[in-house]
């Protein structure tokens, strides 16, 4: 019988930081839906995801010396926050009137499957960071990952008009 018994640091587990952390999340948002139910537990996520989106809000804007983005502007850093997390989201379409973003790989991977509560990051990071800069934000999450769509779409109205009254969303508005 051989007392050799391997060493830890040779086992092929998949295991890292990145996905530590997502799994991590990703039990957290469970224990939080199973308790408290999916409405509450995307609350309790979305006062993280507003203090998220403040700070990146706050570092995009010192990276670029602007004391305010443009529309244009919020929609590239919309995209290239995610790009920088490992999501795939792309501008659909950008006017006046709403900011439409499709997404084919969310940054929190396949852990997000089955937990819509976590979408909540994406809409308030969004929302914070648009309403910030542009006055008002009213974002609706028309597909997610999370809930089995494949893909994401995320419709960011730009004015409390229209479509955007006529739409379910949260609002988002700028800090005084």
């Amino acid at each position: 019988m051989s007392t050799d018994l391997g060493r830890a640091s040779d086992a092929a587990i998949p295991l890292d930081r990145d996905l530590f952390m997502r799994t991590l999340i990703r039990e957290l948002a469970g224990t939080l839906e199973n308790v408290v139910g999916i409405e509450d537990a995307a609350g309790f996520i979305s006062v993280v995801g507003t203090t998220i989106g403040e700070s990146i809000d706050q570092s995009y804007r010192k990276a670029l010396k602007l004391e305010k983005l443009s529309r244009a502007q919020v929609a590239d850093v919309l995209v290239d926050l995610k790009r920088r997390i490992n999501g795939k989201f792309y501008i659909i379409e950008e006017n006046d009137e709403r900011i439409v973003l499709g997404n084919d790989a969310c940054p929190f991977g396949e852990k997000v499957i089955g937990r819509p509560s976590m979408c909540m990051m994406t809409s308030n990071v969004f929302g914070n960071i648009t309403a910030e800069n542009l006055g008002y934000a009213k974002v609706k999450l028309e597909k997610t990952i999370a809930a089995g769509h494949g893909e994401c779409r995320v419709v960011i109205y730009l004015q409390p008009m229209g479509e955007a009254v006529e739409t379910d969303g949260r609002e988002y508005y700028s800090s005084p």
